[in-house]
């Protein structure tokens, strides 16, 4: 049963439209559509409370900057008393292109800081996560850059049916179990 999602991202303005923090974006997308306006500043994150199936489940955007992400995640895995596997962790890829969402149930940080970060606080690499497509630069000398920069005009039509992909898979995830969900978020967005 998840109880926890965490969108991973980079705290202020200046990260507010970036690749890097399209987790947080999943989140806001999703708080928005559960209309949650308030949230509690807590554990090192923003957390807002919502009741999705019945059941409370914690929306958090670490606000610890992404390579430190595991800091706050281990905060809010003890406060709540929230094991690994109750809690799905979205965040950006550059291996899958705009467009494509992965849903995976565990496996290495795939070189990602903040997921490398997480998984050395909390000892295991045994939790869901939803992997966001972003793409690759042209040139791989531009990775820090590339993923800091905001998303084009273009960009920002696919973005906006991901994150609506996004949050629809992760409701499946919460009503149902993310195994369930993995086929529905695995496809194609058309």
């Amino acid at each position: 049963m998840i109880k926890l999602l965490v969108g991973l991202g980079n705290p202020g303005k200046k990260y507010e439209k970036t690749r890097h923090n399209v987790g947080f974006m999943v989140i806001d997308q999703l708080a928005k559509k559960l209309k949650l306006k308030d949230y509690q500043e807590e554990c090192l994150s923003h957390v807002y409370k919502a009741r999705i199936g019945g059941r409370e489940v914690l929306l958090a955007k670490p606000q610890t900057y992404m390579n430190n992400s595991g800091i706050a995640v281990v905060n809010l895995l003890e406060e709540y008393d929230i094991s690994p596997e109750e809690m799905i962790v979205i965040y950006d890829d550059i291996d899958l292109p705009l467009g494509r969402l992965r849903l995976k149930l565990e496996g290495s940080s795939g070189g990602h800081h903040g997921v490398e970060s997480i998984i050395k606080e909390i000892k295991t690499e045994k939790f869901p996560r939803l992997k966001v497509g972003i793409g690759r630069p042209k040139d791989k000398n531009q990775v820090v850059n590339y993923v800091l920069s905001p998303f084009s005009k273009e960009e920002e039509q696919i973005l906006y049916a991901v994150l609506e992909r996004s949050r629809e898979c992760l409701m499946r995830c919460i009503e149902f179990s993310p195994e369930y969900a993995m086929n529905f978020c695995n496809a194609p967005i058309t």
